[in-house]
């Protein structure tokens, strides 16, 4: 006689992401009922987004280290990151390219004859983010120390700290599996956190609507409404036809069932306009979709600082509606190169608040300093385009996963389909995947190494 199976726990995290929905809407609500008294909210979204953000390093840190160190040779890591690197830099060209034509097509900010000196504000964020250059970023990716590297809060210091550490791991064999179990466990209570502080969400997404509500009203939605609806076509554009297409033709993995997946995901970067605080949810994820837990570990922090097509897009229409706002357009020599620019000073901004304002001022700064305080007349929407530029480094970055776990074979389909058909949940109580199955011995994973 067959023993009844156990009932099957309630996912009460439903209830979260419903709340998250009521606020966003009740944010609205509040900004335009009371516009002074929201703007005072604003550090409730500032808040919550700084407790994500918190996690970042420690997260990108195990998953890393873990992900490395449950690989037998050294070589496969070289060869995921060779694939990630390559393939990163393909897709912000095809990014830049479809901004280009876009924005061409749309000239936003044509017929605008803007003021220039309503934006002097901008050429403080062009002083801060001026004077970046390729050799200042290569070298502040070394930390002072490695203790530095957790406490500075870069994400490209982590992860070289995490690599060091992985490889190390990796050479010391049997003798670092305690490591790797104590790291294993680090994990699961960082995840643990993370959990806690997703029950936060409903507030930092109330605060943070109501606040951009209140401060921008519809005055500046209309003035400004061709290029934040052409950015957003754009972008979307660029997900469904590049990537989508893509996707389909190397993984024969349908775009919408991923999205789906990833829904909560998204709904979650929708109410705090950054991409970090879906970063730890994404890495779960990936890995209980099938993707191996060594090119997660490896593609997702990297994809976060070098894979940005939603800002590779959102830097080329902001840099043509500023300029054509200003009656000064740029020749099609003068956007490719002043784009290139920009597109690499924003691989050294990654992660960090604002980035999008410094790197499109500090280009221009560069470039052509007449055109900087044309930035303040984007700032009153950055923040609903941040929106849109997040979720397309999202995609972009779901999407490079499954790509690379397929070019390196480490893609589990069968798991995938079923977790697209809803046969394998994924644990929303603990955000690890406990569902995948265990790995073949001579790549023994840290959970693997876990006692029973």
């Amino acid at each position: 006689m067959s023993t009844p199976a156990p009932p099957k726990r309630r996912d009460r995290t439903h209830y979260l992401y419903l709340a998250v929905i009521i606020a966003v809407v009740l944010g609205i609500v509040v900004g335009f009922a009371f516009p002074e008294f929201a703007v005072q909210l604003k550090p409730l979204g500032t808040g919550f987004v700084a407790l994500i953000k918190m996690m970042i390093v420690p997260i990108i840190f195990c998953t890393i280290v873990l992900g490395i160190g449950s690989v037998a040779k050294a070589a496969s890591v070289g060869k995921v990151g060779l694939i990630a690197l390559g393939y990163f830099l393909l897709m912000s060209t095809f990014a830049l390219a479809i901004g280009l034509v876009v924005g061409n097509i749309l000239h936003p900010g044509s017929g605008m004859n803007l003021d220039p000196e309503a934006a002097s504000a901008a050429q403080e964020t062009a002083a801060e983010a001026g004077g970046h250059t390729t050799v200042d970023f290569l070298l502040g990716i070394i930390p002072e120390s490695m203790i530095s590297a957790f406490t500075d809060g870069s994400v490209l210091q982590a992860l070289l700290v995490a690599l060091l550490a992985g490889f190390a791991l990796q050479k010391m064999g049997p003798a670092g599996e305690p490591i790797l179990r104590g790291i294993g466990h680090a994990q699961k209570l960082v995840f643990r956190v993370l959990a806690m502080i997703m029950w936060a969400a409903p507030i930092g997404a109330f605060g943070a609507i109501a606040a951009v509500v209140g401060e921008t009203g519809w005055d500046a939605l209309k003035s400004l409404a061709v290029i934040m609806f052409g950015f957003y076509a754009t972008c979307l554009l660029f997900v469904v036809c590049i990537l989508g297409t893509v996707l389909w033709l190397a993984a024969r993995v349908n775009l919408f069932k991923l999205l789906r997946y990833l829904g909560r995901e998204f709904l979650l970067i929708v109410s705090t306009s950054s991409s970090e605080s879906a970063l730890p949810r994404l890495i779960a994820k990936m890995e209980h979709l099938g993707v191996s837990k060594p090119v997660v570990g490896i593609t997702v922090p990297t994809g976060y600082s070098f894979n940005l097509d939603g800002t590779a897009i959102y830097l080329t229409m902001a840099t043509l509606f500023i300029a054509t706002a200003q009656g000064e357009p740029l020749g099609l020599a003068e956007q490719i190169s002043l784009l290139v620019f920009m597109i690499i000073a924003s691989k050294g901004a990654a992660g960090v608040s604002g980035a999008g304002i410094a790197t499109l001022a500090g280009g221009l700064q560069s470039h052509r300093p007449e055109l900087v305080d044309g930035v303040g007349f984007i700032l009153g929407i950055d923040r609903f385009m941040s929106e849109a530029r997040a979720l397309t480094n999202f995609a972009g970055n779901a999407v490079a996963t499954v790509l690379i776990g397929t070019w390196t074979k480490e893609f589990d389909r069968e798991q995938a389909n079923r977790v697209f058909a809803g046969q394998e949940p994924f644990n929303e109580a603990t955000l690890v995947d406990d569902h995948k199955p265990a790995e073949v011995p001579e790549q023994k994973s840290a959970r693997e190494l876990e006692p029973v």
